[in-house]
């Protein structure tokens, strides 16, 4: 949407039109030019803030929704925030089913939002009726006048960010782009803005971002679910245990994994060497690019968009936590970036 007004009607005519910015030191050993797309800018702080509006508003216009009614999804926290937030302007009731691995500053946030919220164990089978997806169809099917949004295998995910990131991308970089580099969880954001990028060049590499303990770069290259490659892991919204129908494998071109640890380190030194305090994934992003650099993927004349898909203050409780870095052997081989920042005095 355009931000060209001086008063806007509601907070939803600010989503979209997130800005560029150049990454400067944490890149400037890497060949090549890097432009963080900040989706934190979004009044709900994430890149879920298109969906959200774009699945409800097409909802509305086949008459599947009217003030009163309640929406339903599946969520790490992100896209419930989102849907809370359009909810609570268009005047619909929202009821979540969370990841018990989703930090407690975005549960604490989809409270404040007025959403009823669910937690559900992170670490079991899709098909388990613990598993938030399940809650979130039992619930669908005991709540009157609901509608599920269903972002995993709801095509219009894809479109929201096929119509509005992918548009955005190729304008403000003036079709220079040369490589997209995004994190997949969902698939929505990547593949929308993949199919919108190839159409103008195909030549635009697309790379995915994917977890340690997530299916996604296997089934990408052999197309078959591994259960093998399915474990326990700590960054959210990244990967998945199951294949997403709104993720496109073919306009993908390749997939790289990156660990909890390593994007947990690279998140905090996006704040501290470029001053952008953004999220876990974001972190997993540009460890990426970084991983990417070693396997001398980008030359000196390439315009690398990596997308940033959320702000640092929905991990205070983990990432940004020295304590919690801690708990989870984060600060054994690496240094504490902050250990010494804060001083007492009488």
């Amino acid at each position: 949407m355009k931000k060209d007004k001086l008063i806007y009607e509601s907070v939803l005519e600010l989503i979209g039109a997130t800005p560029l910015v150049k990454l400067n030191r944490i890149v400037d050993h890497i060949p090549g030019t890097f432009i963080a797309k900040l989706e934190c800018f979004n009044p709900g702080h994430s890149s879920k803030d298109r969906i959200a509006l774009h699945i409800i508003e097409e909802a509305e216009k086949k008459g599947l929704l009217k003030p009163g009614d309640t929406i339903i999804e599946t969520t790490s926290g992100n896209t419930g925030f989102s849907l809370a937030m359009v909810s609570i302007v268009k005047g619909y009731k929202c009821v979540l089913a969370v990841s018990s691995k989703s930090s407690l500053d975005k549960i604490d946030m989809l409270k404040s939002m007025g959403a009823k919220v669910y937690i559900c164990p992170a670490h079991v089978e899709p098909d388990d009726p613990r598993s938030y997806y399940e809650v979130a169809k039992r619930l669908h099917k005991e709540t009157k006048d609901s509608v599920y949004i269903n972002q995993y295998f709801n095509s219009l995910n894809t479109e929201a960010h096929y119509q509005t990131t992918g548009p955005e991308i190729w304008k403000q970089t003036q079709g220079q782009i040369t490589h997209l580099v995004a994190c997949s969880g969902t698939g929505g954001t990547i593949s929308g803005t993949a199919k919108y990028l190839k159409e103008q060049n195909p030549a635009i590499k697309i790379i995915g971002v994917d977890a340690y303990g997530s299916v996604l770069k296997s089934y990408h290259e052999n197309r078959v679910l591994d259960g093998n490659e399915i474990y326990p892991y700590r960054i959210e919204g990244l990967g998945k245990n199951l294949i997403p129908s709104t993720t496109n494998f073919d306009i993908i071109d390749e997939f790289i994994k990156v660990s909890d640890e390593d994007s947990a380190h690279s998140a905090r030194k996006l704040s501290t060497k470029e001053g952008l305090f953004v999220g876990y994934t974001s972190g997993a992003a540009i460890q990426a690019v970084k991983q990417l650099n070693e396997k001398k993927t980008f030359k000196s004349d390439d315009i690398v968009v990596v997308i940033f898909p959320d702000h640092g203050s929905r991990y205070m409780s983990k990432i940004y936590n020295d304590q919690w870095m801690n708990d989870q052997g984060f600060f054994d081989n690496q240094t504490n970036v902050n250990s010494n920042s804060i001083e007492f005095t009488n």
